[in-house]
């Protein structure tokens, strides 16, 4: 890195820190993303196509999941570095709305994860089981399924994930983390590649609705959401790769 060290860490910031529900509100609903990360396609065979890439990555069977969404983002940090924020994700990150969907490990174990709505571990006004006959504590428990902490050796991309399976009142089957070196032919120029991807529909696969308009509400908060935390993943990252580059 060339010049001032001060004047270049000035150009890159750590996300800003929540303080409860409004500035979660506004900084994963809210706020616009800098950066737009769903993956669209022209049509419906391109994107069965792409599902079944990425099932076969990570071993899974290609026809056992609908996946909702794929979002993607470019990095400028190397890929092991990003798969250890992923690594450290917890009731304290900065990138995540903790404070709408609390974040909660079991025995502290990044393989057994709860989301907590607005941090309740119990049903509030004292009911036992449900509210207005909705089970939503927890919002989903996230069970690993598999994580590829190294890449093989016959890996070109460097892989590395963070599989898991879903259930609870969000059920969306898996959820995935995935981050690789990036794929010039591909287009892409950033050093890595994130990519967060779930599967099913907000009612499940066994239960999708006929309410077309509640999935498109529903997709859509889950895309702004997620779009805002990748960025802020980005944000993150970048920032501490160049105060590391700065030696600071």
């Amino acid at each position: 890195m060339t010049g001032n060290p001060s004047i270049a860490i000035k150009k890159l910031v750590p996300p800003s820190r929540s303080r409860g529900l409004l500035t979660d509100f506004r900084n994963f609903l809210w706020n616009k993303p800098e950066t737009q990360t769903l993956i669209r396609f022209n049509s419906k065979e391109k994107r069965d196509e792409y599902n079944q890439r990425i099932m076969q990555r990570v071993g899974e069977e290609v026809d056992r999941y609908s996946i909702l969404n794929i979002h993607q983002i470019g990095i400028e940090a190397p890929v092991s570095y990003i798969f250890n924020e992923l690594l450290n994700w917890n009731g304290d990150s900065t990138c995540w709305p903790n404070h709408i969907a609390k974040v909660e490990r079991i025995d502290e174990d990044i393989e057994n994860i709860r989301i907590l709505p607005f941090g309740w571990k119990n049903y509030p006004f004292g009911l036992q089981k449900s509210f207005f006959g909705l089970s939503f504590i927890p919002l989903f428990s996230l069970n690993s399924i598999r994580i590829k902490r190294f890449p093989d050796a016959f890996d070109f991309d460097n892989a590395r994930y963070l599989l898991y399976k879903c259930s609870g009142g969000y059920p969306i089957g898996i959820f995935l983390m995935y981050v690789r070196s990036s794929i010039a032919d591909m287009g892409e120029t950033e050093q890595s590649q994130l990519f967060f991807s779930v599967g099913f529909n907000f009612y499940g696969k066994e239960y999708k609705s006929t309410w077309s308009f509640v999935n498109r509400i529903w997709e859509g908060i889950h895309n702004r959401v997620t779009a805002n935390v990748l960025n802020r993943i980005k944000q993150l990252s970048e920032w501490r790769i160049e105060k590391m580059e700065a030696g600071l």
